[in-house]
């Protein structure tokens, strides 16, 4: 769910994809599963739901795939 309609806003995709956001701002890029196993240091987190995070990050044109690895637009 992109906003929950309950208290637990840490289950949206909005909080989650903020998470990968922090990730890649300080790695400069990863490939898709090294970034995902970045991310669950930080929360447990689903391969599904991280996926949905990355769409979410691409559709809003604030990440990209490029050769394989997930990186930043400029």
């Amino acid at each position: 769910m992109l906003l929950p309609d309950n208290i637990h806003p840490e289950n949206s995709i909005y909080y989650n994809g903020a998470i990968v956001l922090q990730v890649l701002q300080k790695t400069n890029g990863l490939d898709i599963v090294n970034l995902y196993q970045e991310v669950k240091q930080l929360k447990e987190l689903t391969f599904s739901v991280f996926i949905l995070c990355l769409d979410w990050l691409y559709i809003a044109n604030i990440a990209k795939v490029k050769e394989g690895r997930v990186e930043l637009c400029s």
